[in-house]
């Protein structure tokens, strides 16, 4: 009895503590994408910005002409939007790489899943597929699926897939695909091919619209369902293969599956943001360290941060080096690889 009790107790805690946290990352969310907004290479007050959105929003655009209505609602919006997406996407497919490899250095960059993507959206640049968002997406997405599908070749040969050997086979894809985008850009006779190609290896959002939201808006949502509605079978497959089998998981078959799900979800982000590393990578670790290991609570938590750091790691590219706007990839990476270092030492500090 005093077991059960001590068992009840310690869920509700950690119960109490995913709400609160829910609650206040949403309520920063909702803070950060107004902030967001008003800061740019024109400044605009948060007021004004809460007036235009809540205008749009409410339908009384009459009188939202100004330049600085347009700026928001055309320019800042959209993308903050997609930084949203973007953000949140990478973070959970971070989340379910890690738990179904069980290894806290697996994320869509190092797997391979980004480079191959970036491989794929190459291929439609440069002229070998029509430049519309559709087929951008699908290249990024044909990229993706190669890759993994190279990963678990590679990894299966000689023996059983292990997150050792996954790990390494998504190194050596993923090189092998920064290395074929390398070679494509440098048998481009596109000088401007060229340079959109480097857009993808290097991240960026300022070719976000109103038309390049659907369909990264979509695969978050459903994607962020599928993997909730799946906590459980992560949860399972994240101590072990005989514990999912015990609890009626085919760990091969959920791999895969989980895999397909990922691999469709960061092809679409890639293809409107380009390759934007370690949120899928730090992320997490922070998510898990907020309220435990379950994984249901662990995919909210995960969407709402890197959504929130996203949109800032968004607004510093863009503001820091005025006019100039540094790719937010290199933001990530130099901003994620201290707090990464950080987290590895407390793990590994016993």
């Amino acid at each position: 009895m005093d077991n059960d009790a001590a068992g009840v107790a310690l869920g509700a805690t950690r119960s109490s503590r995913l709400f609160w946290w829910l609650l206040f990352l949403s309520i920063l969310l909702v803070v950060s994408a107004i902030s967001t907004i008003s800061i740019g290479l024109v400044p605009i007050p948060l007021r004004e910005v809460w007036d235009v959105l809540y205008g749009h929003l409410a339908g009384s655009t009459g009188a939202l002409d100004s330049k600085n209505a347009v700026i928001i609602w055309e320019v800042r919006t959209p993308r903050m939007l997609l930084a949203l997406c973007v953000g949140a996407g990478l973070s959970i497919a971070g989340v379910s790489i890690q738990a179904v490899l069980r290894n806290v250095l697996a994320d869509p960059y190092l797997i391979g899943i980004s480079s191959g993507a970036s491989t794929g959206a190459a291929f439609v640049i440069l002229g070998f597929a029509s430049s519309a968002a559709i087929s951008l997406t699908a290249g990024a997405y044909a990229g993706s699926l190669a890759a993994i599908l190279l990963v678990f070749t590679i990894a299966r040969a000689g023996g059983a897939v292990t997150s050792e050997r996954f790990i390494f086979a998504g190194i050596i894809v993923g090189f092998a695909m920064t290395a074929l985008t390398n070679l494509l850009v440098f048998m481009s006779g596109s000088s401007h091919g060229a340079r959109s190609v480097m857009f993808w290896m290097l991240g960026s959002l300022n070719l976000a619209d109103w038309g390049a939201l659907p369909i990264p808006a979509v695969a978050l949502v459903v994607t962020l369902i599928l993997l909730v509605l799946w906590g459980r079978r992560f949860d399972a497959i994240s101590i072990g293969d005989d514990t999912a089998r015990a609890l009626g998981t085919d760990p091969d078959r959920f791999r895969v599956t989980a895999m397909a799900v990922v691999a469709a979800c960061v092809a679409t982000m890639v293809a409107v943001s380009g390759a934007i590393g370690f949120l899928g990578l730090v992320v997490p670790h922070i998510s898990r360290r907020l309220v435990g290991a379950t994984h249901r609570g662990v995919f909210v938590v995960s969407a709402l941060l890197g959504a929130v750091l996203l949109m800032w790691s968004d607004a510093l590219a863009r503001t820091v080096f005025q006019p100039k706007e540094l790719p937010i990839g290199v933001l990530t990476a130099l901003l994620g690889t201290p707090l990464l270092l950080i987290l590895m030492r407390r793990l590994y500090a016993k």
